[in-house]
């Protein structure tokens, strides 16, 4: 999926960009299935470290962060030469607390430039009720905006993180989605989401993609090469999973992990994502 030029001026001057489609209705049946059954096996939703870095351990979640709709997009924003930085699970249960606090995506990622753009795509509806994400147009222009760690159980994010000063959400814009739509939106961003006070559970993958000339300036980091090539090596390798769970999948997951923990908490004593 090709973007136009209206849309990609759009992006960069609002921040963000939806609604795309870039996977059918039946498609995102099939991963939300995929997910659901795993979990049905596991007898347990899907949490903790599991939900970051899912790239590495499930072989759907690798071919939807190569579905090329979503890099073709991506490309026309950040260029041709992509690695996939992380994939997250953004999961709401029916009526559920859980929410998202404003907050910039830039806070504790450590990359640099902040060239950097998440896709999000939606495997349920993204509505009103179950609590679709809110952007503030154009807030990717400003300053990296100071944040207070909650650490509230009911956060989703995994410090708790929330904007510390003032901020005029009169602005924001709903990002309703249908299954298999996407949105982009920079890394700094400013967004957040209410709770789903729907019956039915709300859930959306976030890929973040980077160009190859962004760095990790926190430690040794890992990524993976989804298009074109990487003239930088920045980041180590990561290998694609020729099955679901395997070992060699498990284990380059917990490698992974390890430094995705060790960034993103640097300053706590944290050991792990929480579930």
């Amino acid at each position: 999926m090709r973007l136009s030029q209206e849309q990609i001026d759009g992006f960069h001057r609002d921040g963000f960009l939806f609604p795309l489609r870039v996977i059918t209705t039946g498609q995102a049946a099939h991963y939300l299935a995929s997910l659901e059954g795993h979990e049905a096996r596991a007898r347990q939703p899907l949490q903790g470290n599991m939900r970051h870095k899912t790239h590495l351990l499930f072989t759907w979640v690798d071919e939807l962060a190569h579905n090329s709709n979503i890099l073709d997009a991506v490309a026309d924003v950040i260029g041709p030469n992509i690695l996939l930085w992380n994939t997250n699970f953004f999961i709401k249960e029916a009526t559920n607390p859980g929410f998202v606090s404003w907050h910039q995506d830039s806070t504790y990622w450590g990359l640099d430039p902040d060239e950097v753009v998440t896709a999000w795509v939606a495997l349920t509806d993204a509505t009103p009720d179950n609590g679709y994400m809110q952007f503030l147009p154009g807030s990717h222009k400003s300053d990296q905006l100071p944040h207070l760690d909650t650490f509230h159980r009911d956060n989703l994010l995994s410090r708790g993180q929330e904007i510390a000063v003032e901020v005029d959400t009169s602005k924001a814009v709903g990002v309703g989605l249908k299954a298999g739509g996407m949105s982009l939106h920079h890394i700094k961003l400013v967004h957040g989401s209410a709770p789903n006070r729907s019956g039915d559970r709300r859930v959306g993958m976030a890929l973040r993609y980077i160009p190859t000339h962004v760095r990790q300036t926190k430690l040794r980091d890992s990524a993976m090469l989804v298009r074109g090539v990487d003239e930088f090596h920045h980041f180590d390798d990561e290998a694609r999973p020729q099955a679901d769970l395997d070992d060699a999948a498990v284990a380059s997951h917990a490698e992974a992990m390890a430094r995705q923990v060790k960034a993103l908490y640097e300053g706590t004593d944290k050991q792990a994502f929480r579930p």
